[in-house]
């Protein structure tokens, strides 16, 4: 059974600001790595097909929001915003919460936003991918 909330969830509204101020920083991080790599080839183009330059960038995605994750909660975007994500019992994700937390996501954007919007029905106003990777986002200072 879930325990009491000790910090008020956070509304949508805030966690999807938080979300466009990490998707600028995600791109510009894979536009730096995608121009070290360019480099590194001696100026040879990437093919966007590639399988490998696809998996490295989905792999540089799950370490930035797994590492912000299980290490203090925030990402840049959600300290600029001031929400934590947190396990349901208040405590740190571990890397099995941040990886099923990732991978939900993105399955639940499809319906286009669905799994997101559903905080604004859910009392507790957790996301569908809060509830699969038992987290939730709280506000850690007004």
């Amino acid at each position: 059974m879930e325990q009491s909330l000790p910090r008020p969830p956070e509304r949508l509204g805030r966690r999807l600001a938080a979300m466009v101020y990490d998707g600028l920083l995600v791109a510009a991080l894979m536009f730096t790595f995608t121009f070290i790599l360019i480099v590194l080839r001696g100026g040879t183009a990437v093919s966007p097909a590639s399988w490998g330059f696809s998996a490295s960038l989905v792999a540089l995605n799950i370490l930035f929001f797994g590492w912000f994750w299980t290490h203090g909660g925030q990402t840049l975007g959600m300290r600029a915003w001031k929400i934590r994500v947190e396990r349901l019992d208040g405590s740190a994700l571990r890397w099995r919460d941040a990886l099923v937390r990732y991978a939900s996501a993105w399955v639940l954007l499809f319906p286009p936003g669905v799994g997101f919007f559903w905080a604004w029905l859910d009392r507790e106003r957790r996301c569908w991918h809060d509830r699969l990777s038992a987290t939730r986002v709280v506000l850690i200072a007004e």
